[in-house]
């Protein structure tokens, strides 16, 4: 599915289950919901989650300024020769690493700087940082595709939230294997639990096809009537109607 589908999908399934068991949804809870939807294809430089987080408009300006920078090694470290000249072109060759290669390069050191100084942001500086170092070293629908997945990020928000709030934890878990169970109806399928062989590939679905396209919009449709039923059904909504 795309990403737009798992966000919605994932978010508002999950926010109904812990709505039905009466867990309070706070906005931490929704951001997690949401996060974990489309976390799995944080492995994806062009998935919705990534490109968003870092567009690629900021890589572009991120290896414009590279250049920038090799210019004015080279010309103000002049009594440096020859090592501002070496430092100038590695420098300005940033700007020819390939687009993935270089935002792979950006997500681990803010990962490692969420780690190392955001201590003001504690438990989440941990979280967010190991994601990003984490995920962006695995191939697409590898590590992030399978159960050990799952359980990891659902391990990783249990330790670090469970004190809070404990539906933040289950919301992050619940929402992160909807997104895997909504990829085994394409068909390619998912592999949850390497090595072992097994594929879970309903074959349900094709992404990009008109098809495929319309199976979203029915899976998002019964996704709203959901989220009607749990939180808005009784609810008089009359005062909302102008007069």
């Amino acid at each position: 599915m795309m990403g737009k589908a798992h966000l919605a999908i994932s978010t508002g399934v999950t926010l109904s289950i812990l709505g039905l068991n009466n867990l309070s949804i706070s906005l931490p809870v929704v951001a997690v919901a949401a996060v974990s939807a489309l976390l799995p294809d944080i492995d994806e430089p062009n998935s919705l989650l990534v490109s968003k987080t870092i567009p690629k408009d900021l890589i572009r300006l991120l290896k414009a300024l590279m250049i920038g920078i090799g210019i004015f090694i080279y010309f103000a470290g002049s009594a440096f020769a020859p090592w501002n000249t070496v430092i100038a072109i590695l420098a300005a060759s940033i700007f020819f690493v390939p687009t993935r290669t270089f935002r792979n390069v950006i997500m681990v050191l803010a990962g490692a700087a969420l780690i190392l100084f955001g201590h003001s942001f504690i438990p989440w500086n941990y979280i967010i940082g190991c994601l990003l170092i984490i995920c962006a070293l695995v191939p697409h629908r590898g590590l992030t595709h399978t159960f050990y997945g799952v359980a990891g990020w659902t391990l990783l928000l249990f330790f670090s939230t469970h004190t809070y709030d404990q539906a933040i934890w289950i919301a992050g878990g619940v929402s992160y294997l909807l997104h895997l169970l909504a990829d085994s109806i394409t068909n390619h399928g998912i592999r949850p639990l390497p090595p072992f062989q097994f594929r879970l590939k309903l074959r349900l679905m094709s992404t990009g096809t008109s098809s495929g396209t319309l199976l979203e919009n029915v899976c998002i449709g019964l996704t709203m009537v959901l989220v009607w039923f749990v939180f808005l059904r009784g609810v008089d909504l009359s005062h909302l109607i102008p007069s």
